[in-house]
């Protein structure tokens, strides 16, 4: 196409503009008019055919976007996960799942938008292009035949006109030396006359030529403006159907929008606070207390949870190497155990005793002032326990009424049989090891030092909060106070002290 239009001469190149007076025959091309306006014919085809091109790949998309859109239809179409969660009933505001409700209703708007888009293009805009492309495709041809045949008249002339007056120029030329021999249809005058003849028809066909030109160039721009309109009128279907279908899409968003708006923000919470009032927590109602708690646990008020005595206590350290007290909880159980504890809170950490004296086993020392002893085995298995073994604890109360009241307990409990029953215990002997330290310190045999009297030790009680041990006692070479046995103690059978 583009070698066809270098090579046509351009509109200056018509026959009226090139002929002169001197010049028999124009330099032209007859066909240049009529070629350029078949190539201006063509120009427009191929434009229509572009529009074509466009819309059917508008079309195209509007199909494939209604199949992307059936997707996007896809992920919501199942019912909501939990969607027990949200306001299901019909009321007067709009919830959650009345917002997918409309999503999904909205999204089938825009697949339908989509696919009616699509038809009504096939069916208007795309159809009218077709039909422009063949008229023109139609126009041309006619153009064409119609100007192809006045070229060739014109064409036949000229070449007949050449011939006459390359005719003539040669019998012009031996015109003075022909004489007699020359012919009378070679006579230069009748020459001359039959150029004139052919000229006079090859500017009637030339004239004629034009004049088919000159109503094809008018009927050419009429045509263009049809093609034109056609082509405006192409666009505005174009810009209705897809710029409505746009429209169309945004006003669906818009009210998927307006309907997630229009959700209070604290309605769903509401409804599902009504739904499961039954299974949330009341806020009104008041926190739970351990006061609250505790009677409701069972077991929790029986007499062998009740301490017998409870209370702080000073204990001097069992390290040989510290002079001082240590401040410490202590509480005697229906057990029979004397528990050491931090603190009195067993809301701050687990309750593990820091140490506990089996009662029935120890050796109970009487107060003197507020200070007594307690002699006997940790058993609360902790390190202290472990490395101490059997442990003297002297300890020191308030005052020397709360030394006698632990005291007081403190034996009648290590006097009971088991928890809640009191029955008379025998006086614990000391041990074999304990005896043969008492026979050799007194140069004594075992058996020797088996017939010794009771030290006060082996009654359950010393007298002195000072002297324990029975080796102790033996050193110190006195007598000590009379001891109070653990059996002298006892409560009435069947209850413990309270």
């Amino acid at each position: 196409m583009s070698a066809n239009a270098s090579a046509a001469p351009s509109r200056q190149t018509t026959m009226m503009s090139n002929a002169s007076d001197d010049t028999a025959i124009p330099e032209f091309d007859p066909n240049s008019t009529a070629g350029i306006l078949v190539q201006r014919l063509r120009a427009w085809k191929h434009a229509v055919a572009y529009l074509e091109d466009y819309v059917e790949a508008v079309e195209k998309i509007h199909h494939s976007q209604a199949k992307e859109y059936e997707k996007v239809l896809k992920t919501i179409s199942h019912p909501l996960r939990e969607g027990d969660h949200f306001s299901q009933h019909a009321t007067n505001v709009t919830g959650v799942a009345a917002m997918f409700e409309v999503l999904r209703a909205n999204t089938q708007g825009m697949i339908n938008s989509n696919l009616e888009t699509q038809k009504k293009l096939k069916e208007t805009v795309l159809h009218d292009l077709k039909g422009l492309h063949h008229e023109i495709k139609d126009y041309s041809k006619r153009l064409s035949h119609s100007l192809n045949k006045g070229a060739k008249a014109v064409e036949k002339s000229r070449n007949t006109t050449q011939k006459h007056i390359e005719l003539l120029s040669q019998h012009v030329a031996s015109f003075p030396t022909s004489g007699a021999d020359l012919n009378p249809a070679d006579d230069p005058y009748v020459l001359r006359q039959g150029v004139i003849y052919r000229l006079h028809n090859q500017i009637q066909d030339e004239n004629n030529h034009r004049t088919e030109l000159i109503t094809a160039q008018a009927q050419f721009m009429e045509f263009e403006v049809k093609v034109v309109k056609s082509i405006q009128k192409a666009m505005e279907d174009l810009n209705t159907l897809a710029g409505g279908h746009a429209e169309h899409v945004r006003g669906l968003y818009a009210q998927v929008l307006q309907t997630s708006q229009n959700i209070p923000p604290d309605f769903e919470w509401q409804e599902f606070r009504v739904r499961s009032a039954d299974v949330l927590v009341n806020e009104n109602e008041p926190p739970r207390e351990l006061g609250h708690l505790l009677p409701l646990v069972p077991n929790a008020d029986n007499p062998s949870t009740k301490a017998l005595i409870e209370g702080s206590l000073d204990r001097k350290s069992r390290n040989k190497l510290s002079w001082g007290y240590n401040t410490g909880y202590y509480v005697v159980t229906p057990a029979r155990y004397l528990h050491e504890f931090k603190d009195n809170d067993p809301k701050r950490k687990d309750p593990q005793p820091e140490l506990s004296i089996y009662l029935p086993d120890a050796i109970i020392g009487a107060p003197k002032d507020d200070k007594f002893n307690v002699k006997g085995k940790d058993k609360s298995k902790g390190i202290g326990s472990k490395l101490a073994g059997t442990s003297e604890l002297q300890f020191k109360a308030h005052s020397a009424a709360e030394a006698q009241k632990w005291f007081d307990i403190i034996s009648n409990v290590a006097g009971a049989l088991g928890p809640g029953v009191a029955t008379p215990v025998t006086t614990p002997t000391p041990d074999t090891e304990d005896k043969k330290l008492e026979a050799a310190t007194n140069n004594l045999t075992l058996n020797e030092a088996q017939t010794l009297p009771p030290s006060p030790h082996e009654t359950g009680v010393v007298a002195s909060p000072i002297n324990i041990s029975p080796v102790d006692s033996k050193a110190a070479g006195t007598a000590a106070p009379p001891a109070v046995s653990p059996a002298a103690a006892v409560p009435e059978k069947g209850a413990l002290p309270k």
